[in-house]
């Protein structure tokens, strides 16, 4: 099956190849900033974690010196123990060898426990940032979730959260190792202090080039994000429950596999690209140092048969260069990774800089109860982030205290823009909504939607269990059973709960094990369970009986007004069966205020009310 080119647009262009321009150096730098608050951060984890880590680094970063020194010594008395056998001093060879011994099982058990501590710290810091996540992600804008860049910014700094963790370990291994380089060095620099300008030379290419296509990698996933995004949601609904029914009726597997296939096949086609360019040019950088290794390990050689070092010095020497070398080019490599793994990092703290638009005021007033002349709309309109075209314009009108009222028209008329605007989940962009005379944007945002319910025609279907689907639109009533049940009771939800082996406690969904899946119709029970639930003064119920059979309707409809007494309702339907129980009905049209008026009325106004009031009443003819 091949993929029509125009289902996926930017499948022409190989997206993020590796011939984009790398961050110059100044960016590269300014990346760095956001590893100080990472450190800050892990220390703030668990401190005593963090301190310990770091002392058995320190501790740690000595025993290669040491090891090398006391091998040293052991050679040389090895020499001399075959210069004059009768003389060997076998305690002090069995000593050394000894001490060398301690070092080892005392450096195998310090980088072992500094394992198992970094491993604890790793756990907690990844709950963490995981818990900040969610807690920040809680704050921003309906809006900002809709518009797709920042969505892909959440979904970059989401990847980060468990991955980041990886970035202090490095930073502790190479601290570790500049400290373990400091203590070789001093010693090569009374030596042979040529040694360790060699050194350099010959491996600050390859740092240069591991930061050039570090850059260069980080560029290609960073500009892949939407499609990764795609990449991750075909293969759930190739291979998901909630897609399993559609994918085999309408044949969709060969679909989703080819689309699948094709783009996951030209990020690999990019990344290649890159990863050849990366290792050949690595490697030829990388063999520079391997040249002056063994250029510097000839010198030694030398100088030892001229008689200015002993067996054990040259032991000691070629060791430390070699454990020299090989630690600057892993410093450099660490260098470079940290650089690369703190861009990654810059998703991650970036994504906790964006501040949501929809904020309560200083000084915000709590809502009135009860609310005593209710909301006024005033020449409101309304555009979503990134559009020309007003999803709502020059509405004007008033719901009152107790009033319910009822939004009509079609499909992008604008009525569930409408309630979430009235439930400030965005705020106008022209005119004011006002709530007892006062802007609604001067009421503090937690009071405001505590007196607002809303239960969507698109409401979650959460995997929990029975009791806990009712009880999310109020949490604190989780543990009063009686609230539940009484809930459950009014919305019908207690016939599904009768009907499943657990009750209330019963697992619903298929996503955890002993769940039940349950029909469209006993969700929305579950659903108007909440709305019943729910202590607030201002109702909004969108599509509330679209599921249901034609009794439970009825049933619903018998509930509907205790449901709504004492409180203002906003009713939003395409059933005129259930819009004319409202007190009024406003009808919109390509975002505007068209009619309003009974039911009664509208009807013998003749409008656009009229028109879909009759085209669905003949299809009951």
């Amino acid at each position: 099956m091949t993929v029509p080119p125009v289902l996926i647009p930017w499948l022409r262009r190989p997206p993020g190849g590796p011939d984009e321009k790398p961050p110059t150096w100044r960016e590269r730098l300014a990346a760095l900033r956001h590893v100080p608050p990472l450190v800050r951060l892990v220390f703030e984890t668990h401190r005593g974690y963090t301190a310990a880590i770091l002392a058995l680094r320190v501790v740690r970063a000595f025993i290669p010196l040491a090891v090398l020194w006391v091998g040293k010594l052991i050679i040389d008395q090895v020499v001399a123990a075959m210069a004059a056998p009768a003389a060997t001093d076998w305690w002090r060879l069995g000593g050394l060898v000894g001490l060398e011994l301690g070092i080892a099982v005392v450096g195998e058990g310090l980088a072992r426990l500094s394992s198992l501590l970094e491993s604890l710290l790793g756990d907690l810091f990844s709950n963490r940032i995981s818990v900040r996540l969610m807690r920040h992600a809680a704050t921003l804008d309906l809006a900002q979730f809709e518009d797709p860049e920042t969505y892909d910014h959440l979904e970059r700094a989401r990847r980060q959260t468990v991955n980041r963790i990886g970035l202090l370990a490095l930073l502790l291994t190479t601290t570790q190792d500049l400290i373990t380089l400091a203590s070789l060095a001093g010693v090569l620099l009374v030596q042979l202090p040529w040694l360790m300008l060699l050194l350099v030379v010959a491996v600050v290419p390859a740092f240069l080039g591991e930061a050039h296509f570090a850059a260069l990698g980080y560029s290609l996933l960073f500009s892949w994000t939407p499609e990764r995004r795609l990449l991750d949601y075909l293969r759930y609904m190739g291979a998901s429950d909630e897609s399993a029914k559609e994918v085999k009726l309408f044949g969709l597997s060969g679909f989703l596999v080819d689309r699948y296939a094709t783009l996951s096949h030209q990020f690999y086609e990019a990344n290649k690209r890159l990863a050849v360019r990366r290792n050949v040019v690595s490697t030829a950088l990388v063999s520079l140092g391997t040249i002056g290794y063994y250029g510097a390990y000839a010198v030694i050689i030398y100088l030892t048969v001229m008689g200015r070092f002993t067996i054990g010095s040259l032991t000691f020497l070629a060791g430390s260069f070699r454990q020299s070398r090989d630690l600057i080019q892993r410093i450099l490599l660490s260098l470079s990774q940290i650089y690369e793994q703190s861009l990654y990092l810059r998703d991650l703290f970036g994504f906790f800089e964006v501040r949501p638009r929809v904020l309560s005021r200083p000084g915000a007033r709590p809502v009135p109860v009860p609310i005593a002349r209710g909301f006024e709309f005033h020449d409101v309109g309304f555009r979503y982030p990134g559009s020309d075209r007003w999803a709502v314009r020059h509405l004007t009108f008033t719901i009152g205290p107790a009033e319910r009222v009822a939004l009509v028209g079609e499909n992008g008329a604008g009525k569930t823009t409408l309630v979430k605007l009235l439930a400030r989940l965005y705020d106008p962009d022209e005119g004011r909504i006002l709530l007892d005379g006062i802007d609604l944007r001067d009421y503090d945002l937690a009071s405001l939607w505590k007196n607002v319910g809303v239960i969507f025609q698109d409401f979650v279907r959460y995997d929990f269990v029975l009791r806990e689907n009712i009880g999310v639109s109020q949490i604190e009533a989780l543990a009063d059973e009686a609230r539940i049940l009484e809930a459950a009771r009014r919305s019908l939800a207690e016939s599904v709960a009768r009907r499943l082996a657990k009750g209330y406690e019963q697992m619903l969904g298929r996503r955890f094990e002993g769940g039940v899946e349950l029909s469209g119709g006993e969700w929305q029970k579950i659903a108007l369970g909440r709305a019943y639930l729910r202590e607030a003064q201002v109702l909004i119920l969108d599509e509330p009986t679209a599921a249901l059979d034609a009794r439970a309707e009825y049933e619903v409809f018998l509930r509907f007004a205790e449901l709504t007494r004492g409180k203002m309702a906003v009713l939003i339907s395409h059933r005129f069966s259930t819009v004319r129980m409202a007190d009024r009905i406003l009808v919109l049209k390509d975002g505007e205020l068209v009619e309003q008026g009974t039911h009664e009325e509208l009807v013998g106004a003749g409008g656009l009310y009229a028109e879909l009031f009759s085209l669905q009443a003949a299809g009951y003819r």
